[in-house]
């Protein structure tokens, strides 16, 4: 069914996301403000146009001039098709798209769904059973923290037992606190959402295989807040850019914040990506390094700059800002361990990172820097993974992001510029595609950027990263190695200056890209190398528009999809995608969709659920074999106050001990019915 574009309110505000309120929590209302991204890169156009005339000059094909390693052939699928999911581990018949008013979690038939895990619920011992009335930052600091993102479930031996990590993003005291102008009260509530944010680490328990899980008091439980140490790693700790009034060292830092998507490592870590940090700082001192990351001179949403001189940009913490923006690595079997930060893995507005290990055994991470005009990119460890299974191996391996070499990409088309039109119309060639490098920041420990030492480029990676020309992307968020074939995919959310601001190239092909894409990557030299070839899965939106390409599979068989944010795969390797913004584009609730990418198949976009009004679909974790889906409800009822709310998820009613008649971001686990 084509579901006709319901344009909201807040549409010229914030093009392809949800509200104003989003916007201003989030990301600082980065939409509104300049481009971050000022840099004069040479346009994909100037460098398609001289690789093109090279290979004419030789007389060589695009195949000629670079042999690659071909992805799948594109375009299959087209004589049959099946109404509905046809896995052999979790069958489901996809749901009808949900429009966007709709507050409910909606699953398909056969299956239910049941919370894990709920905003102020406990966490640590003594935490207080939640009362929304009554919050206090001490009881903050010991429940669930607020707008869970990412999630990560690791069962133990028996099955039966785990941990829960899950990232909280950021807060919305609109509709978590009762209004008050008592400016005492403010600082309390100010003080809470300080405790709110940062990352959960929750034991769970089911009693077999076919039960639900649920979150127990474990001695691995812990809250990491705005207030907890973290230890600055790699070349760039310890510099003078990232020394304080209160930590001369420049290698301890209190704190992390945005925390978004993330990635759990071969070794049993969980990495957390800080992203949209730099709303959180007031900076009197404007420069090229504080304008490209957002940074601004305005009063914060939370207030912690009236009275922690560290959000406040004077008195010593100028370089405060400069302590955020990491993969943040959290080891969640040991409590007492010190959460870091790896500098080696360069800052920016990290959604995540996500590892492989590579053919010669070293660690591969794959990052996007989330914003309109920023880049992709990739770090090759140093040394070389462990797989001992003894206490020394896993001790070695979370060290390998400490040490390495950071590189950004470089996209090149395969298709005359005349054909990269705008209008999503494929080339003469049948697909967007092309080839690509891996352009280095560092090598060997030493800077490969001209003028810039080793810590300017980790700590000021995007100044870094214009100097060397990788192709501006349209906001690259998740990117994940497919765990079976190697190939990595790329969530592109959305980008509505594309063709004005940003020119058009073919890994970036339409104009006003409020919808988003899909790319397939794959390494051509093995994880480490830096060459790779590359096409374009999805061009996502309306099925009905002709804008839309979803790798050949025909377009009334596949559900409407926008915004792709996160992704993950299931046991079969299988693509599955949660988007973030499809309120604002299509007039639905965001969802979960199954993507299939082998054989006829190929591009068949199937939703599996739909998360309530005003939220968005964050994990997500498939634990297919065991016909399970976890995914963690972020920001439901977002643009509610608080006698007002938008949303009751996921309480829904409930009354008693704990309950709340208003919206909790939660973690959600969906099982046969």
């Amino acid at each position: 069914m084509s579901i006709p574009l319901q344009l909201l309110p807040s549409a010229d505000h914030a093009r392809g996301k949800r509200s104003p309120v989003t916007c201003r929590l989030k990301c600082g209302d980065a939409c509104l403000g300049p481009e971050c991204n000022q840099s004069a890169n040479p346009t994909f156009r100037s460098i398609a146009d001289a690789v093109l005339s090279r290979r004419s000059a030789l007389g060589l094909g695009v195949a000629g001039a670079v042999a690659i390693a071909v992805a799948p052939a594109l375009g299959g699928g087209r004589a049959t098709a099946a109404a509905a999911a046809t896995s052999s581990t979790m069958p489901f018949t996809p749901i009808a798209p949900v429009p966007a008013s709709v507050d409910a979690l909606t699953v398909p038939a056969g299956f239910r769904w049941v919370p894990v895990i709920r905003w102020g619920d406990p966490v640590l011992p003594g935490a207080p059973v939640f009362d929304a009335e009554a919050q206090t930052p001490e009881a903050q600091a010991a429940q669930f923290g607020y707008n869970n993102d990412y999630l990560a479930v690791i069962p133990d031996a028996s099955g039966l037992t785990g941990v829960l990590v899950a990232n909280h993003e950021y807060s919305n005291e609109q509709i978590m606190f009762p209004p008050t102008t008592d400016p005492a009260q403010l600082a309390v509530q100010s003080r809470i959402l300080k405790m709110a944010q940062g990352m959960s680490v929750v034991e769970v328990a089911r009693d077999s295989v076919r039960d639900p899980w649920r979150a127990v008091a474990g001695a691995r439980n812990r809250r990491v807040t705005v207030e907890t140490e973290h230890e600055l790693t790699g070349p760039a700790a310890g510099s003078p850019l990232l020394q304080t009034a209160t930590d001369a060292s420049g290698r301890v830092v209190l704190g992390t914040l945005g925390n978004c998507a993330g990635g759990t490592t071969p070794w049993g870590t969980v990495l957390s990506g800080e992203e949209n940090f730099n709303s959180y700082f007031r900076t009197p001192v404007a420069d090229r390094a504080t304008s490209r990351y957002g940074l601004a001179d305005r009063a914060t949403a939370t207030r912690w700059e009236l009275e922690d001189p560290r959000f406040g940009g004077t008195e010593g913490f100028e370089q405060e800002p400069n302590r955020f923006g990491y993969i943040v690595e959290i080891d969640p079997q040991d409590p007492t361990s010190t959460p870091v930060k790896h500098t080696a893995l360069g800052r920016f507005k990290h959604e995540g990172a996500n590892v492989r290990i590579g053919e010669d055994r070293r660690v591969v991470a794959y990052m996007g820097d989330d914003e309109r005009g920023d880049y992709l990119y990739k770090f090759v460890s140093k040394h070389r993974f462990n797989d001992g299974t003894g206490p020394g191996a896993r001790k070695q391996n979370k060290k390998l992001l400490t040490e390495g070499d950071l590189f950004v990409a470089r996209f090149t088309g395969d298709s005359p510029v005349a054909e990269i039109d705008g209008t999503g119309t494929l080339p003469a060639d049948g697909a967007f595609d092309g080839i690509g490098q891996w352009v280095p920041l560092t090598l060997g420990g030493r800077s490969m950027v001209p003028g810039m030492t080793i810590d300017q480029v980790l700590v000021h990676t995007r100044l870094a990263a214009d100097l060397v020309n990788p192709t501006k992307m349209d906001r690259p968020e998740d990117v994940e190695p497919h765990p079976i074939t190697g190939r990595v995919y790329v969530a592109l959310t959305n980008n509505s200056n594309r063709g004005t601001r940003h020119a058009l190239d073919e890994a970036n092909p339409r104009s006003s890209n409020r919808d988003g894409h899909v790319i397939e990557l794959t390494e051509t030299q093995g994880a480490s190398g830096t060459a790779f070839g590359w096409s374009i899965l999805l061009l996502c939106g309306d099925p009905s528009s002709p804008a839309t390409y979803f790798a050949g599979y025909p377009k009334e068989l596949v559900s409407p999809i926008s915004c792709p944010d996160n992704v993950a795969f299931d046991s079969e390797g299988n693509l599955w995608i949660s988007t973030d913004g499809q309120p604002g584009t299509l007039g639905l609730d965001d969802g979960l969709f199954k993507v299939s990418l082998e054989g006829e198949t190929r591009g068949r976009v199937e939703q599996f659920l739909a998360v309530p009004t005003d939220a968005e679909t964050c994990g997500p974790v498939i634990h297919d074999q065991e016909q399970t889906v976890f995914v963690a409800v972020q920001h439901p009822g977002e643009d509610g106050v608080w006698g007002a709310q938008r949303s009751m998820f996921p309480d829904y009613g409930a009354t008693g001990p704990g309950t709340f008649a208003g919206p909790r971001p939660s973690v959600v686990q969906v099982l046969p019915a």
